[in-house]
């Protein structure tokens, strides 16, 4: 029994950890008589690594009675638009690629073990990074996925 109590705490402090979203919006996909409608809901977040890289991401999020709280699992599926919005800066690790597949986003999708999460990748041949969204379990992921590239270009004000 501790084993599941530590198991669950560990997973929510980890999924804690990265880039914190802000709701730009939503819509209601769904009427629900009890608890809150199904969504989709759209945030933004910074790179924490990047300066001046905005994703922007939509997801479902599941309403009713369980979704109301916090019990539901929210479906796998999501988007991912990712821009820069400034003159971009790439840390050294970035720019050596020894930083490839870094988790720069994650999102809980039920109460422990499903988790959406957004991992950067570095082209350097093509001077892009590479952003990838997609849901994961702790014993059965799912294949939905979205990808958004960011080709870095100078920047005039």
């Amino acid at each position: 029994m501790k084993y599941k109590v530590l198991v669950a705490l560990g997973s929510l402090l980890f999924i804690s950890l990265g880039a914190k979203a802000e709701q730009i919006g939503s819509v209601d996909t769904v009427f629900k008589i009890f608890g809150p409608d199904h969504k989709i809901v759209v945030e933004a977040f910074d790179d924490p690594d990047v300066k001046n890289v905005t994703c922007y991401i939509s997801r479902a999020k599941t309403g009713g009675i369980k979704g109301g709280l916090g019990l539901a699992e929210d479906t796998s599926d999501a988007a991912i638009s990712c821009q820069q919005v400034g003159p971009v800066e790439l840390s050294e690790k970035i720019k050596a690629g020894k930083t490839q597949g870094d988790v720069v986003f994650q999102k809980r999708t039920s109460l422990v073990f499903k988790k959406l999460q957004v991992v950067r990748f570095y082209d350097a041949k093509r001077n892009t990074l590479a952003y990838l969204a997609y849901s994961d379990k702790v014993v059965d992921g799912s294949p939905k996925n979205a990808l958004s590239a960011v080709p870095i270009m100078p920047w005039s004000k």
